[in-house]
């Protein structure tokens, strides 16, 4: 995945420069969602006339933070059609793929598979829904010296980025630490514990940062969101000033 991930940031880099200027967030949020959407369902936005990326964007988002107002004309609403409109999407290449059983070698195959076991929990409707909410999630989830002495390091420079490059990327991680501490995309996760917290191998101080949760509960993409940072920040600062 971290090669993957790669070759999507540096395929991207060019068309972003070409634009004058850009917002971060939004080419950076558009880069995951086409990847993550190609992992998830094989879906490519250039090749149907059904725009789900639109869905998720230009109203599901832009929505999800407002007044529970259900009416015509409020970001509300506005939000509840985008969900409606981009599950009727997934749901549509779901059947399409259910009808045809064609292996795409993507997470919907194995989602196929599972309802097709005698004792799975899942029903089709939760898979719908998880692809959507995985979706959704990919959506939306440094320093220039530290980035060159990686590439310095390298015997070539044009080479993708290695485990342990990343993993030595000390500064880059607080500063994406911080940037989520700062502005998380859930307003009401709690980031940090009210009290101390004192437990048989576990001690929670008041001040622990916790953007991603702790314990049984932590998010299962905290990782793959730092990753999918990393990557764009290293090409960002390394070839642009």
């Amino acid at each position: 995945m971290l090669s993957e991930m790669d070759k999507a940031t540096r395929m991207h880099l060019p068309s972003w420069a070409s634009q004058g200027i850009v917002d971060m967030k939004e080419v950076a949020s558009n880069l995951l969602f086409e990847y993550f959407a190609k992992k998830l369902i094989s879906y490519d936005e250039t090749k149907t006339s059904k725009k789900l990326k639109e869905n998720y964007n230009d109203a599901f988002l832009d929505g999800l933070i407002s007044f529970p107002l259900h009416i015509p004309g409020t970001a509300y609403h506005a939000c509840l059609q985008g969900q409606k409109n981009a599950i009727k999407v997934i749901r549509d290449i779901f059947e399409k793929r259910k009808a045809s059983d064609a292996n795409q070698g993507d997470y919907l195959d194995h989602l196929l598979e599972e309802l097709k076991k005698e004792k799975t929990i899942l029903n089709e409707k939760m898979a719908i829904d998880l692809l959507f909410l995985l979706l959704f999630a990919a959506y939306e989830s440094t320093s220039t010296k530290e980035h060159e002495e990686i590439i310095n390091k390298r015997d070539k420079k044009d080479v993708e980025i290695t485990w342990q490059e990343y993993k030595s990327m000390t500064f880059t991680h607080m500063v994406i630490n911080e940037t989520v501490r700062l502005a998380n995309i859930v307003p009401a996760v709690f980031r940090r514990a009210a009290k101390d917290v004192e437990g048989k191998k576990l001690h929670v101080g008041s001040k622990t940062f916790m953007a991603f949760g702790g314990g049984i509960r932590v998010c299962v993409g905290a990782d793959f969101a730092k990753l999918q940072v990393a990557i764009i920040l290293h090409y960002l600062v390394s070839n642009y000033k």
